[in-house]
């Protein structure tokens, strides 16, 4: 079963909105559109500083439009969902009434055709507001806002605080050594893919080898040992913000893998220095204050059941190794190992 490599990035925040834009998006509420005056000029949306100067403003707060005109647009033909509507709209670039500087928003205009520089927009106002840009859903052309028969009106209390998911989802290429390793790992083998030029062996699903150029495939591939020792560990302390699943201190660890007594060793064959180093690594069954550089560990397995996580690429583990727990083996004592990164 092939992995689905789509990851979520996520980073939940929740921010102060201030006299100025807290004014802004509690005017939103009540279906008003506020700038700031700065000098001559009326800037939309408001700021807090010159953005000339950087000379805190007045908080002089002026009511524009609704209604406003376009300078320029750009139009979206194929929307996704991390647009703002669901069929064909334009970007536009919008001077509301009174206003100096442009605003922009989405306008629902059918068709290209509907638009030009030039055009006159009003906003088509939610019925449910909630103090954020998009209160307003979209402006349309004319010179009539557009209010649902279902206004719902502004919120009872003053919007003080705006919480905001940002997030990015992306899917990740996969090579078919990735997947073999993946694949391999459903019934808890570890592989790498040796070059025949210099021995040298990698793991992660590399496609070649960088030093000699070699293209690795399955002709190349050899089985892995899973104990491995220390040489390396970061702790990390997680920062408790809103939607932070880790609450403890927890390692990410480079694990230099054992020797492996194998024939196709590269020149020479027979038993080889090891050069397999797996970075940022979990470290289970383990406090974090008791991880050591020179500590043996062995490799641990979740189950194969469902489907198969993305490949770590060049950090964390892979497939269904759930990361490396202690062997209860001596310590290697050996200077060296600090060296011992990548």
């Amino acid at each position: 079963m092939a992995p689905d490599n789509t990851n979520t990035i996520q980073f939940p925040y929740r921010r102060s909105l201030g006299p100025v834009f807290g004014a802004f998006m509690n005017g939103l509420t009540q279906r008003r559109i506020t700038g700031v005056r700065c000098g001559e000029r009326v800037l939309v949306p408001p700021l807090e500083w010159n953005p000339e100067s950087g000379e805190e403003l007045d908080h002089e707060l002026v009511e524009v439009g609704p209604v406003g005109t376009v300078t320029s647009w750009t139009w979206v033909t194929e929307p996704t969902v991390q647009h703002p509507l669901d069929r064909p709209f334009a970007f536009a670039l919008i001077r509301l009434d009174g206003a100096d500087t442009t605003l922009l928003h989405a306008v629902d205009a059918g068709s290209p055709d509907a638009l030009r520089a030039g055009t006159r927009v009003a906003p088509r106002w939610r019925a449910q507001r909630s103090g954020r840009i998009d209160d307003i859903e979209c402006f349309v052309p004319g010179e009539e806002p557009e209010i649902p028969e279902d206004d719902a009106g502004a919120p009872a209390e003053p919007v003080t605080m705006m919480d905001f998911g940002a997030s990015i989802t992306y899917r990740e290429t996969v090579s078919p050594n990735a997947l073999r390793a993946i694949d391999a790992s459903r019934s808890q083998h570890l592989i790498g893919f040796r070059c025949p030029v210099c021995g040298r062996t990698y793991t992660g699903g590399r496609g070649f080898c960088p030093v000699d150029a070699v293209e690795l495939g399955p002709d190349h591939e050899v089985e892995l040992p899973q104990t491995g020792t220390v040489t390396n560990f970061t702790i990390v302390t997680p920062v408790q913000y809103p939607g932070q699943t880790e609450t403890e201190p927890f390692v990410r660890a480079m694990v230099l893998l054992d020797t492996r007594h194998d024939a196709t060793a590269g020149p020479g064959g027979g038993d080889r220095s090891s050069d397999v180093i797996l970075t940022y690594q979990p470290l289970l069954d383990l406090r974090a204050e008791d991880v050591r550089v020179g500590m043996r560990v062995s490799a641990r397995w979740q189950s194969p059941e469902g489907p198969a996580p993305p490949s770590g690429g060049m950090g964390g583990t892979i497939g269904y190794l759930a990361g490396w727990a202690p062997s209860g083996e001596r310590d290697v004592d050996d200077p060296d190992l600090v060296n011992r990164i990548f």
